[in-house]
């Protein structure tokens, strides 16, 4: 069977610092998702938990983006028929620190994980911002998340394929993609797949040019030959956002031609 476009668990609210919507509500994100037929979705409002070090030069960001402060949209609306979980958009910092601690696990139904934002990270590893650093730097935060002590059965990887590795241009962008080998992608999805980690099909890395297409999804490819499971992820910072991202999902489906077997499903 077809992979179902029924869910989205990458939706911010306002309290994102970077939404600028103050009707992006949970209320509205509900009202949504009833109207788009989906069944489960997920708050993912950026988060950096106070009590974890972090290295990046917008602290100031992480800093606001704490629990407590979140924490401001539960307790959720429900809807009969659709399942509504408190989740969190957590990062690694430059010294691939993650910013949610064991402690705070159990507080979310979802988290994910972005190893892309690069325009955040500071001191001397990244200095040199070449093609082929950034490229290693990709599997190096992949590889770190993998390797950490995480309950990946209700986690997800954000946008692998983001803009942000490389923003200087969409030609550098795209050319430190290719600059990651298959190799390393096929033992790094491997590893993905036996963890049991979600891959995030992100409606702004799905959103490129026809001719960018094998570019852009060689690592979605790579990933399903080596049996990941993929989720859909819209991250919505506002109202309009989240109406436009229907017709970018179903294109990623149709061209990765992936089916319901494919899907990961939060426990």
């Amino acid at each position: 069977m077809r992979y179902r476009i029924d869910h989205d668990f990458h939706i911010h609210t306002h309290l994102s610092i970077c939404s600028g919507d103050p009707g992006q509500t949970p209320e509205a994100i509900l009202n949504h998702a009833k109207s788009a037929g989906w069944n489960t979705i997920c708050l993912t409002d950026h988060y950096w938990d106070r009590t974890v070090p972090c290295n990046t030069v917008v602290n100031w960001w992480y800093e606001r983006q704490n629990f407590d402060y979140i924490a401001q949209s539960l307790p959720l609306p429900q809807e009969s028929g659709i399942r509504f979980l408190f989740g969190c958009e957590a990062d690694l910092d430059s010294d691939n620190r993650i910013g949610v601690p064991p402690s705070r696990w159990d507080d979310f139904g979802f988290m994910i994980l972005s190893t892309t934002h690069f325009n955040h990270m500071t001191g001397p590893k990244w200095e040199d911002r070449s093609v082929g650093a950034l490229a290693a730097h990709w599997a190096e935060r992949l590889e770190a998340v993998l390797e950490a002590d995480l309950p990946f059965r209700k986690m997800g990887i954000a946008h692998l394929a983001c803009r942000l590795i490389n923003p200087t241009s969409r030609g550098a962008y795209l050319e430190t993609l290719e600059r990651i080998s298959s190799d390393t992608m096929e033992r790094l999805f491997a590893k993905a797949a036996e963890r049991g980690i979600g891959i995030e099909l992100n409606s702004n890395d799905m959103n490129f040019a026809e001719p960018e297409a094998d570019t852009v999804l060689r690592m979605f490819r790579i990933a399903k030959a080596c049996g990941c499971r993929f989720y859909l992820g819209g991250d919505a910072h506002d109202r309009q956002k989240l109406k436009q991202n229907h017709e970018i999902f179903e294109r990623a489906v149709r061209l990765l031609d992936l089916k319901e077997s494919d899907k990961f499903r939060i426990p």
